[in-house]
């Protein structure tokens, strides 16, 4: 499990990295949100332990930003501040925080609180999830994000969405959505399937040139998920 703890103050910076270092986990601390964004790029942490106040960039405005973004808008995110007031607390948990910590702060509660974090976040991930790009699809929720924005669909959009991403590139014909979709004893004709494809397309905005046109075949999802 990697772990990115963003805080400012060399001595708890390294204090809280050699207790999680000594706890079996892989840890690695930031003084400047910059150098976290960084590393954030190359490799996704398993958690976040993200101090309020910091140079550069606030805790809340990294946090909101980690909350919009698709690839990270369910990872785990742990507040470490001396801010102890209640609107403070509330402002965190409101704006995505999983769950807060206040200085000062004993290791063996931190630890506790890390654990149960990430017991819950294993949990949660037994859920189906695809994700393309920017965009990313909850089966089990029901749910669909597109470049950071709640997609709101019909359940035969959602279905041919779902078809599509767990069908990654491949080609799948119109019959073959038909009747997937809408099944055998459907009366319709395959047009049915491209007006589907269509509003889909419309409502997924950006993301929905990832829905490729296979001329005279079909259609089909492409990148990676």
């Amino acid at each position: 499990m990697l772990i990115y703890l963003v805080e400012d103050d060399n001595s708890i910076r390294e204090l809280v990295a050699y207790t999680l270092h000594s706890a079996g986990f892989e840890a690695e601390g930031f003084e400047r949100p910059s150098a976290f964004w960084r590393a954030c790029a190359e490799r996704r942490p398993d958690l976040v332990l993200l101090d309020l106040m910091l140079p550069e960039e606030d805790g809340i405005s990294i946090l909101k930003k980690l909350r919009q973004a698709p690839q990270t808008a369910r990872l785990p995110i742990l507040l470490l501040t001396a801010k102890s007031s209640e609107y403070d607390k509330v402002l965190g948990l409101d704006s995505g925080a999983d769950d807060y910590v206040a200085k000062p702060f004993g290791m063996m509660e931190l630890l506790a609180r890390v654990k149960a974090l990430l017991r819950r976040t294993e949990q949660a991930e037994s859920e189906e999830v695809y994700r393309l790009g920017t965009l990313s699809v909850n089966k089990t929720r029901h749910e669909v994000y597109a470049a950071g924005q709640e997609v709101t669909l019909t359940l035969k959009e959602f279905d041919l969405l779902c078809l599509l991403l767990e069908n990654k590139g491949r080609v799948l014909t119109r019959d073959q959505l038909l009747n997937r979709i809408w099944g055998y004893g459907f009366d319709g004709e395959s047009r049915t399937v491209d007006v589907h494809i269509r509003t889909l397309r419309q409502k997924l905005g950006e993301c929905g040139e990832y829905i490729e046109t296979v001329r005279g075949v079909g259609y089909k999802v492409g990148g990676n998920i």
